[in-house]
């Protein structure tokens, strides 16, 4: 049943039954009077009618979305004029239906008006209410889906970004090998087209597996070490449990570009990166990546990767992921994340959000 259907079901039976338990409570002291039967008829139909067209004034200024001390006296006065309609109607009715009634009753007109006014203000106070109560809810699930909105943007926009320079540098380092060594440069072009290719679908897919990201590592390591040469040693220490887990597109291999750009690069004499995918004691996803260098000013130097991969796990995980970088000895800087390695959860979480 829909919500137009309910709310004129619940006018027409809520008014018979008001208006009818009056008239047999009526006639079962009075006797049945024909003319008192057409005029409870009537007052269903104009209870009816005037609530309805509170109904369409309160929608037609929108009066639930006002602030509660501006509803008030808006709400009453409103009860105040419809009990007003309601007794000019029934007073001069009863007076020629009922004349012995108004005997000995000075303050009829207050009494019509007080009996009607408590009527009116439990069926309008019922209306508004739920009302009101329903556009706060409204207003709560709008701004739960704005706010998700501009989550899931910031994290498109996270996931997409891939630094410029690397690419120009690959290129250099392709060009370089186009004459000297042509099946490598067709191979480090397949390469650069593979990274290119996960930027991309990252901004479409909040996680992959770990063997994807890891692909996507080895092929800018194998681009970064036509740059390096033997001034770039990689190792990839992978536990096979870890690589269908879900993580987040190109994190990964943001933090090892990172770790070449800070660490390596610096190092006179080259550097190493390592890679390590495990389980830990609480079943979650834990990778470390080691490099040579000295850990300086996160915030300052090397923060847009930082920061890149603090996002990302917030926004998709929140506090059940964790990570952190830090000098684990005083020529190596150690990156450590630890995630869910649920990837159902992820897809609740969404869920719960829309």
């Amino acid at each position: 049943m829909s919500k137009q259907q309910i709310y004129w079901f619940c006018q027409v039976c809520g008014w018979t039954l008001l208006v009818m338990f009056e008239f047999v409570m009526f006639t079962l002291e009075a006797g049945f009077i024909l003319d008192y039967f057409f005029l409870a008829i009537a007052n269903i139909l104009l209870g009816i009618l005037l609530t309805h067209l509170y109904r369409l004034m309160i929608k037609r200024w929108n009066w639930v979305r006002l602030p509660f001390l501006r509803l008030v006296p808006r709400v009453l006065a409103s009860v105040l004029v419809l009990s007003f309609l309601m007794t000019l109607v029934n007073l001069p009715l009863d007076r020629i239906l009922l004349p012995q009634s108004f005997i000995d009753e000075p303050a009829i007109f207050l009494g019509y008006l007080f009996s009607w006014t408590k009527t009116i203000l439990a069926w309008v106070l019922s209306y508004t209410v739920y009302h009101y109560v329903e556009q706060t809810r409204n207003a709560e699930i709008e701004t739960l889906l704005l706010k998700t909105s501009i989550r899931e943007t910031e994290a498109k926009v996270l996931r997409s970004q891939l630094n410029p320079h690397f690419v120009f540098n690959a290129l250099n380092s392709i060009r370089a090998l186009v004459l000297e060594n042509p099946m490598k440069a067709q191979q480090g072009i397949t390469q650069l087209s593979n990274i290119l290719r996960n930027s991309l679908l990252a901004d479409r897919r909040k996680t992959v597996e770990l063997r994807e990201e890891i692909k996507t590592v080895e092929d800018y390591l194998a681009l970064e070490k036509v740059r390096y040469e033997d001034r770039l040693n990689c190792r990839l220490e992978l536990d096979p449990k870890t690589l269908y887990l879900q993580v987040p597109p190109m994190m990964l291999q943001t933090l090892v570009e990172n770790a070449i750009k800070h660490g390596v690069q610096k190092a006179i004499g080259g550097g190493f990166i390592e890679l390590i995918s495990s389980l830990d004691s609480h079943d979650h996803l834990h990778i470390r990546i080691r490099n040579t260098g000295v850990l300086g000013d996160t915030e300052a130097s090397s923060g847009f990767g930082l920061v890149n991969t603090t996002q990302r796990l917030e926004l998709l995980y929140g506090p059940e992921a964790s990570f952190r970088i830090y000098q684990e000895s005083p020529d190596i800087v150690c990156a450590e994340i630890q995630m869910p390695t649920q990837s159902d959860s992820i897809l609740k979480r969404t869920e719960a959000k829309v």
